[in-house]
């Protein structure tokens, strides 16, 4: 049975041989970027412009962001450094929590200032309803917290925003000390094709 098995190894390694010759392999390519987006099937670049609303919730029976990790001295940290939270966060059209829901923010933001509170965020701002249904743009950078306006790199997204770069500005509509709950509003500026 070996003899066998080894006949029939050799046969379909010398039938891919030739069915499929090798092709000059190129592992480092460069190309003129038109060549590129076209080879891809990608339009011209565009400018989208999105406005909506972004509930954080860490109180009450179904909180949106919930802490996964805490470093040991967390907790006497004036900004709570070394916390980390996971996020399903909704996007709303307006700051109240019954406006239409545009989609989800879901990923991880942490504490990563020991001076002041700055976020750490990495998070996926995905889009469930209109023109941008089953896209998404990814939000990675730092978000000095309680600063009134901060801006945040776009580093790439999905589907309508294959390729995406940009600027999130955000700024806080409504901060609730006592739970940490918060209400953001953004203002996007994403270039895609």
């Amino acid at each position: 049975m070996g003899k066998q098995l080894l006949v029939v190894v050799v046969v379909v390694v010398f039938m891919s041989m030739i069915a499929f010759p090798e092709a000059e392999s190129k592992p480092w390519e460069t190309r003129p970027v038109d060549d590129w987006r076209k080879s891809l099937g990608l339009g011209e670049e565009k400018v989208s412009h999105l406005h909506f609303f972004f509930h954080d919730t860490l109180s009450g029976k179904t909180p949106s962001a919930v802490k996964i990790a805490e470093a040991p001295a967390t907790n006497q940290s004036a900004t709570l450094f070394g916390a980390v939270m996971m996020a399903d966060d909704p996007l709303t059209e307006g700051p109240e929590p019954t406006s239409k829901l545009l989609g989800r923010a879901q990923g991880m933001y942490g504490s990563a200032g020991q001076g002041e509170l700055s976020l750490l965020m990495a998070m996926a701002y995905s889009f469930t309803h209109g023109r941008y249904n089953g896209s998404s743009i990814s939000i990675m950078g730092k978000n000095p917290a309680l600063n009134p306006v901060r801006e945040m790199p776009i580093v790439g997204g999905t589907g309508l925003f294959r390729f995406a770069r940009g600027v999130a500005i955000a700024k806080t509509h409504w901060f609730n000390i006592t739970t940490g709950d918060a209400i953001v509003e953004y203002n996007v500026t994403v270039l895609h094709f």
